[in-house]
C-alpha cells in the first residue's frame, strides 16, 4: 500500500476505525505490520491474561477475540473502503483476532506465546484451503475472517503440541 491510500485513511475514514483497523497505530509499523500486529496482540494478551484467574483465561480469550472481531470487522471495512483498497496492509486488527484465536486456553508461558505467535504467522502467510477463499469475502469480513481461520489452525496444531507434551511451560 503506498502512502497516499495510508493518508487517505486517516483523514476519510472515521478516526475510531483507523484507530482500530490499526491496533491503535501498530499497523504503521515497518517492515511487515502483519507481524508487528500479531507481536503486539500476543505483548498485549500476555499482560492482560496474567491478571486474569486461570480458570476464566479460556473464556477471556475467546470473548476478547469475539469483541476484536465484532469491532474489528467494520473497522476494517470503513478504512478498506477510504483507502480503496481490498486489505490494506497498515489494517491489523484481523491479525489481533487471528492471534487471539490460536491463543484460546494456552499456557501463560513464553513457550506457548511464542509457539502460538510463530504458527498463527505461518498459517496467515501461508493460507492453506480454505483460508485464501474466505478472503474474497466482502470487505473487512473477508480482511478479518481468513485471519480468524489461520488462528483455528494454529490453536489445532497448538493443542497437538500441548496435548503430546511437546509444548512445556
Amino acid at each position: 500500500m503506498n502512502q497516499d491510500s495510508e493518508s487517505v485513511s486517516s483523514s476519510s475514514a472515521p478516526s475510531w476505525a483507523t484507530l482500530v483497523a490499526t491496533f491503535f497505530g501498530v499497523g504503521r509499523l515497518k517492515p511487515g505490520p502483519g507481524t508487528w500486529g500479531s507481536l503486539a496482540a500476543v505483548i498485549v494478551w500476555a499482560l492482560l491474561s496474567s491478571q486474569i484467574p486461570p480458570s476464566y483465561r479460556a473464556a477471556a480469550t475467546v470473548v476478547a477475540a469475539a469483541v476484536v472481531t465484532i469491532i474489528g470487522i467494520p473497522a476494517a471495512t470503513r478504512v478498506a473502503r477510504a483507502t480503496g483498497g481490498k486489505d490494506p496492509q497498515f489494517v491489523v486488527i484481523d491479525e489481533v483476532a487471528g492471534q487471539l484465536v490460536a491463543l484460546i486456553a494456552v499456557p501463560l508461558a513464553w513457550k506457548s506465546f511464542l509457539a502460538g505467535f510463530i504458527l498463527f504467522r505461518t498459517f496467515d502467510i501461508w493460507k492453506p484451503f480454505p483460508i485464501r477463499r474466505l478472503e474474497r469475502l466482502p470487505e473487512g469480513t473477508g480482511i478479518v475472517v481468513d485471519d480468524l481461520a489461520a488462528g483455528l489452525y494454529a490453536l489445532a496444531i497448538m493443542h497437538l503440541l500441548l496435548h503430546f507434551g511437546l509444548l512445556k511451560g
